[in-house]
């Protein structure tokens, strides 16, 4: 008994610290995904991303200094305020990206490694992809590797503009810097890069499995509610209103579901109730509950 007691406080023990290391790993892989990005693709064919990524480039090819000490250094006042605004978790994440991201790019420096491609297309799609990869890891593992954001977050408190606006400011202003100083052919393969690698971003933090939140407003919610546990295996759950109009009480129908399993859903409406009224909802993740998908966190 006591050494199956011992075998399980370890187990235990084991699983509490890979699930603690999981995400650090993660962050400096993603780190590694964005310096290759960078050091293969992008830097040598002279496209740059926006944001401290594109600032750090373009200082180094301006001053000849590695872009490791770019990236670090500009990045470095944000983990005071990222600290202080989010939280400790989220700057040690961040220092962890930042420090790997330097590390890696200085590593490639040192090897003098060539670049996968002189295509000037193909480096921006891929480039762009693996930066966008790298950058959507460290995020989704709860770092950043761009202080722009952050101080985003500030001057939206200050200013009438949202973090978003605030974020494409810095990025024309750093994407047309580029080119002055790469040409202009260079700022526009440099602005689908960006276009790349921010919808990189949203599929690597987001998943490929996008699920979709869907409202069902029915005169037939009973039969609806157990076509979809039959058919689709989902649990749902009856939300009661009053219809503003009629005046009449209603059971409204809320659940959630794979993009896949869409289509399906709204044949099984339609086949109980053509008229029926559908609100279909992005959602972001999905957490608890008995939702068959695994947490990122």
């Amino acid at each position: 008994m006591r050494t199956k007691f011992i075998r399980f406080h370890r187990k235990v023990r084991n699983h509490s610290l890979f699930q603690r290391a999981k995400p650090i790993v993660l962050v400096v892989f993603g780190a590694f995904l964005a310096a290759t990005g960078l050091e293969l693709f992008l830097i040598p064919n002279k496209i740059i991303d926006g944001g401290i990524i594109g600032i750090s480039i373009i200082s180094s090819y301006l001053s000849g200094l590695p872009l490791g000490l770019f990236t670090f250094f500009l990045n470095a006042p944000f983990f005071y305020v990222g600290y202080k605004q989010i939280g400790k978790t989220f700057a040690l994440m961040t220092l962890t990206g930042v420090t790997a991201l330097s590390i890696f790019v200085y590593l490639y420096h040192l090897s003098h490694a060539a670049a996968a491609t002189q295509d000037l297309l193909l480096s921006t799609i891929f480039g762009g992809i693996l930066l966008g990869a790298g950058v959507g890891t460290v995020i989704r593992y709860g770092g950043s590797m761009d202080g722009t954001e952050t101080v985003s977050i500030l001057l939206s408190k200050k200013f009438p503009f949202s973090v978003g606006e605030i974020v494409m400011f810095f990025n024309i202003f750093i994407l047309l810097s580029a080119g002055f100083v790469f040409g202009w052919d260079r700022a526009m393969y440099s602005l689908i890069t960006y276009f790349v690698a921010y919808k990189t971003i949203d599929l690597t933090i987001e998943g490929l499995e996008q699920m979709k939140a869907v409202t069902i407003i029915s005169i037939r919610p009973r039969e609806i509610q157990e076509a979809i546990s039959a058919r689709l295996g989902r649990n749902v759950t009856f939300i009661y209103g009053k219809g503003g109009y009629t005046g009449v009480y209603k059971e409204m129908i809320y659940c959630v579901v794979t993009r896949l399993e869409l289509a399906k859903l709204k044949k099984i409406v339609l086949d109980f109730d053509k008229n029926a009224f559908v609100a279909i909802e992005h959602v972001y993740d999905v957490m608890g509950g008995k939702f068959r998908k695994k947490n990122i966190h």
